[in-house]
């Protein structure tokens, strides 16, 4: 069973105090270019994998999908999903997605933010994700880049005659569990490089077709210098 970090109440409460948290998908730097990602959301069947407090799920129905199935491991994130909605279009679910089986042939979108680098069986689930797909489905998601969860002692490095800092960079092609502090201690993290990110996807009969790495645009370094 997958590790599950978000119900510890230390975690959850420093959590839900994030901009992304607090604002929804306004406050997520990268969400600007997810939503070009997406299609036209009319009428749609959407799967939102690691769904959180349902910003998406939301989103979703706000712009035309016909429903929306949300699944999340976090009771808690799931509670305060539940609280935010009131929509009978939208599902809340308690699942394992490391255990997930799915339906062929059943949604025309899945959707996941920021889940995919906990999984250990990735692998696995993304078959299920391509198995539901109708034929002009698509898969939008987000990782962690891997950059951030390769380091096996991650944690940014001040210089000390400029005062910048500097994420360090090791083990990189070294794949498999990372342990680091976020809130708690011990919030497990699988690291992969790009290309097996990619390979899975295409081992699974699934066709790449937009790639993005985000960066901070100008406006955003304004506001977040130390985001350059």
């Amino acid at each position: 069973m997958s590790q599950n970090i978000y119900d510890q109440q230390e975690f959850f409460e420093n959590y839900i105090q994030l901009d992304r948290q607090v604002r929804g998908l306004a406050g997520a730097p990268e969400w600007p270019q997810l939503k070009a990602m997406l299609p036209n959301l009319d009428g749609l069947s959407v799967l939102d994998l690691g769904c959180g407090f349902g910003w998406f799920a939301r989103f979703a129905r706000e712009n035309g999908a016909a429903c929306v199935r949300a699944i999340d491991l976090s009771e808690k994130m799931l509670d305060k999903a539940r609280s935010l909605t009131d929509d009978e279009n939208i599902e809340y679910e308690r699942a394992d997605l490391e255990e997930l089986r799915l339906a062929e042939n059943q949604y025309d979108l899945v959707f996941s933010s920021l889940t995919f680098h906990y999984l250990v069986n990735l692998p696995t689930l993304i078959k299920e994700v391509s198995k539901s797909l109708r034929p002009s489905g698509r898969l939008i998601c987000s990782i962690e880049h891997p950059i951030y969860t390769s380091p096996s002692k991650p944690s940014f490095v001040v210089d000390e005659e400029t005062g910048r800092q500097f994420w360090p960079l090791d083990g990189y092609q070294s794949e498999g569990l990372r342990s680091t502090n976020w809130f708690v201690e011990g919030v497990k993290k699988q690291h992969r490089t790009m290309g097996t990110y990619i390979n899975i996807l295409l081992d699974n009969s699934l066709q790449l077709t937009d790639l993005v790495e985000w960066g901070p645009n100008e406006e955003e370094l304004k506001i977040h210098p130390s985001w350059g």
